[in-house]
This record gives C-alpha cells, structure tokens and sequence, in this order.
C-alpha cells in the first residue's frame, strides 16, 4: 500500500514538473496583440491575456515633469518590454516576429540612451559617455536632483 501511495504522489509531482514552463497563454494570441512598451511597462506585462489587473482596474499613469523624466520613463519602458520579450523567446526561441521585435525596442532603447546621454550625461558605468575626459560620472548634478 505504501508504494501505491508513493507511486501516486511521485505521478502527481512528476505531472506538475512537467508544466512547470509550459507558458497559460496561446503563442497566436501573444502574436497579434501586444500592449506597447508602455502600456506594458505600467501593467507589468506585455501579453495583454496574461495581464491580471490585480485590484487596480486601471493602471497608474506616469506623468513626467520634464524632458528628462520623460526619456527616462520611454527608456525604461522599452527595457521592461525587452525583458518580457526576452522571457517569451526562452519558450519561443523560433517565433520570428518577437526577434524582429525585440531588436526594433533594442535599437530604438539604445538610441534613446544615447540622446539622453548626450544631453544629460552617462546612465550607468558601462555607458560609452564616460570614455571620454573629464570623468563624467561623478559631475553634478546627478538624474535625480535635476
């Protein structure tokens, strides 16, 4: 009796494992509508049938005060977008269009840092401003305090 019990729990977590990565949405579906990077980025998903609005009907909408906060927010749309594209192509790792996708959000995040950059100085350690003299990274004023 024992072994009939072990069996049975063994098939059940042997069954749950197996779905484990198995995505609860249609690949077509995720196809044909997506949210935009920031309809998505405010939502915390992409794929508009996986989105659960949670017990906020209506997302909160960021408003920017200035030009900068507004890069800033684009900017960090596309890279939440990237992110969820990401997840989506570890499954689909053939799914044409998301490639093509990804790589228009990864050109346009990229030219975006650049302008953001060019106009307010570097975002991160690795950003190619601070190739040059003097040492930006340490200038004032700093994103925040602007």
């Amino acid at each position: 009796m024992n072994n009939h019990i072990n069996n049975s729990t063994q098939d059940y977590y042997s069954y749950n494992n197996n779905l484990y990565n198995q995505p609860s949405f249609d690949q077509n579906d995720a196809q044909i509508s997506l949210y935009n990077p920031y309809q998505g980025y405010i939502r915390g998903n992409l794929f508009p049938n996986l989105y659960n609005p949670y017990r906020v009907a209506t997302p909160f909408e960021i408003e920017p005060l200035n030009e900068q906060a507004e890069l800033l927010t684009t900017i960090n749309s596309l890279d939440f977008a990237l992110v969820d594209l990401n997840l989506y192509l570890d499954i689909y790792s053939n799914d044409k269009k998301m490639i093509e996708l990804y790589n228009q959000y990864r050109f346009q995040k990229n030219n975006l840092i650049d302008q953001y950059e060019n106009k307010y100085g570097p975002l991160s350690l690795n950003s190619d401003a601070l190739a040059k003299l003097p040492w930006a990274w340490n200038e004032n004023p700093w994103p925040w305090e602007r």
